[in-house]
């Protein structure tokens, strides 16, 4: 059996050994106080942000889309006759009035054909008027006994035939003179004027040839189209009172004033929308028949909605949200439930309340507590 025995040169040296590795845990506790006992790294300057406040408001509510402008009525100018023009009176795109002298075509083969119609006509009623003197002479002799009564059936009879002839003569004349009648052709309609489509000297023919489209543009219709979940909601509201509608043209600021007119009965099965259509006064005919313009159909008010910026608005993965500054100017991360868009503002229906300050610029630096500086207030 061996045994170990420590001299005392051995230990001493364990002893210091041990004394040292005990007073290690309170060197490293000496460093981590002298460092923490340093001073603090500086904080995060505030973050510079444009805010603007959270306004109520009743508003509109309303459906928007794109609409085309139609005319209420198009009326494709042809001649009823065939002949040729002889002068034409009015300017491609002029304004004209229902009556309004358009056009005259040659009638000299019209005139004489009515003028011979009438002169047929007046042969034949002296020869009725004769007939007519002969038959009642030979009524009273066959009553009297003095004529056979075959004669006078021969009488009755050429009588008869004559105011046949007569009265077809009359309707020669009366048509007759509706052929020269169309040789002037006139307006049907208020309405402007197109394109002239053939030119003075030209041969026409009749029913066939059109010489030009009017357009009525006073009243004028705009049509679009919604989505068919808003179907419902727009036939209650017609049904209940006159639902207007905006025309916006592109680059103008003033919009055309109209009221819905019409609704289809289907629905574009393939689109998923319904076409609805706007009639509008055009008191100053700023709306051409073919021209797209931005139409704003108003269903009702929201009363105290609340409103914001769009540029407020941030899309988030879990939905949309808005950074709202609290009173002790740090940055607050909200949820936000949003309804329409109107113009440059978006309608808040859950998580902002009026008077709140919301960020419009500066939103990418921004984090969840950020300590934030108004750089301008709208």
């Amino acid at each position: 059996m061996k045994t170990h025995i420590m001299t005392n040169a051995s230990h001493k040296k364990f002893s210091g050994n041990l004394i040292k590795w005990s007073f290690l845990p309170f060197i490293i506790t000496a460093l981590i106080y002298a460092c923490s006992s340093d001073k603090a790294p500086p904080s995060m300057p505030p973050v510079p942000v444009a805010v603007a406040t959270a306004i109520q408001k009743n508003i509109p509510v309303q459906i928007e889309a794109i609409g085309t402008v139609e005319a209420s009525q198009t009326i494709s100018v042809k001649t009823r006759i065939t002949g040729q023009i002889t002068e034409v009176y009015f300017k491609e795109g002029q304004d004209a009035r229902k009556g309004d002298l358009l056009l005259s075509m040659d009638c000299r083969s019209y005139d004489a054909a009515l003028k011979q119609a009438e002169a047929n006509l007046n042969r034949d009623k002296a020869l009725l008027e004769n007939a007519e003197e002969t038959l009642r002479r030979y009524t009273d002799l066959v009553e009297k006994g003095y004529v056979a009564r075959e004669q006078y059936d021969q009488v009755r009879t050429n009588w008869a035939a004559l105011e046949a002839t007569v009265k077809a003569d009359i309707a020669v004349v009366e048509n007759n003179l509706v052929q020269t009648q169309y040789c002037a052709i006139y307006s049907p309609i208020d309405g402007r004027t197109g394109m002239l489509k053939v030119n003075q000297g030209n041969i026409v023919k009749a029913d066939e040839t059109e010489v030009v489209t009017i357009n009525q543009i006073q009243p004028v219709n705009v049509s679009f189209a919604i989505p068919e979940k808003d179907l419902l909601k727009v036939r209650k509201l017609l049904s209940e009172k006159k639902l207007e509608i905006d025309a916006c043209i592109p680059g103008e600021e003033l919009p055309e004033k109209g009221a819905l007119t019409f609704v289809d009965n289907a629905i574009d099965t393939a689109r998923g929308t319904i076409t609805l259509r706007g009639t509008f006064d055009n008191r100053e005919k700023r709306l051409v028949p073919g021209q797209f313009v931005n139409v704003i159909l108003t269903l009702s008010i929201q009363p105290n909605a609340i409103l914001v910026p769009s540029q407020s608005v941030e899309q988030g993965q879990v939905g949309q949200y808005v950074f709202v500054i609290s009173p002790d100017s740090n940055a607050e991360m909200r949820q936000v439930t949003i309804g329409q868009d109107i113009k440059d503002e978006t309608v808040i229906l859950k998580g902002i309340r009026a008077g709140e300050r919301v960020v419009t610029d500066g939103q990418m630096r921004l984090l969840p507590g950020s300590r934030v500086t108004i750089k301008e207030i709208k």
